[in-house]
């Protein structure tokens, strides 16, 4: 049985990550277990007629908010609480507080690294705005993934209908089906798609190089799989399951990691703790509160595409 020991404020990062692993695992595995961190939301135990069911309190997640914690930690928390629901009673949201983001670019490089995206392939672009009359001028960055809509326009321009929307809200591309029409490109009104037109970073770059200096491992990297969506993705023409190559590709809030308990790579690479992400259906998720701010927003609100994705201006 994993060790009911309280988590002390004083734990190590690695402690910390230990703990939510085991939560995690636990509330998968339906174990009622006191793990500190858990509390009892029914003292009493639920009829006897029940047969099967549960004979003790019910355990929950306790997501209150602790003093000097981390907001990964209890994003963390919260995510794992979601994963004990049924995906149709999730729906994954997002929220960018422009006021904390730098302009590091930390996500977009992590999202790429996480997704083995090649060049051309963004999924988390970042523009840099100047915002302001001069001589009162500031700049504002404003970090773009795919907007997960809750109306989304490129799943209507389908032919294939290989763009489609997960029960959880996420906007997803079966890469078996897609035929590189790039339909659902024009039709998105955020530029959150782009083309896999095949290319690798290394191309041509060994030109001239002596032969001591070939780049064989550069390339070996860059064709090894990625796992977008949970399977396992070659990046090779005419292979079975199909390659990305030829496809739209874009966001998926790194529905891979999710399932495996872990957070999106881009919240997690922010120096700035400025990405938060979430359950929108949990009210009391730190996403809920944010995106109910006075001043929350969300891009172009006015086509009725209704995005997961808010600003904090």
């Amino acid at each position: 049985m994993p060790d009911p020991r309280p988590l002390a404020a004083n734990d190590s990062p690695t402690a910390r990550r230990d703990f939510l692993l085991r939560t995690v695992a636990a509330l998968v595995a339906g174990a009622a277990l006191p793990l500190a961190g858990l509390k009892n939301v029914a003292s009493a135990a639920p009829p006897a007629a029940v047969a099967g069911g549960p004979t003790g309190p019910v355990p929950t997640l306790d997501i209150s908010p602790q003093a000097g914690e981390d907001v990964l930690i209890r994003m963390q928390r919260e995510l794992a609480r979601a994963l004990v629901k049924p995906m149709d009673e999730r729906k994954w949201g997002m929220v960018i507080d422009t006021r904390k983001c730098v302009g590091c670019a930390a996500c977009t490089v992590g999202c790429s690294l996480e997704n083995k995206l090649p060049p051309g392939v963004v999924y988390r672009p970042m523009t840099d705005t100047e915002v302001g009359t001069y001589p009162n001028v500031t700049r504002r960055f404003i970090p773009r993934p795919c907007m997960q809509c809750e109306n989304p326009p490129c799943v209507a321009v389908c032919p294939v209908g290989a763009t489609f929307k997960r029960p959880d809200g996420i906007v997803a591309i079966d890469y078996n089906a897609c035929i590189g029409c790039r339909y659902c490109l024009t039709a998105c009104p955020y530029q959150a798609r782009t083309f896999d037109f095949g290319a690798d970073w290394t191309d041509n770059a060994a030109s001239g190089r002596p032969a001591a200096l070939a780049l064989d491992g550069a390339t070996g990297y860059e064709h090894l799989a990625g796992f977008e969506y949970g399977e396992k993705w070659t990046r090779a023409e005419g292979v079975i399951p199909q390659s990305p190559v030829g496809n739209a590709r874009k966001c998926t809030f790194c529905a891979h990691r999710l399932e495996k308990g872990m957070l999106p790579m881009c919240a997690t690479t922010c120096i700035g703790r400025a990405t938060f992400f979430g359950d929108l259906n949990d009210p009391t998720s730190l996403v809920s509160e944010l995106a109910a701010s006075a001043n929350a927003t969300r891009l172009k609100e006015e086509l009725g595409t209704e995005p997961k994705v808010f600003y904090l201006l």
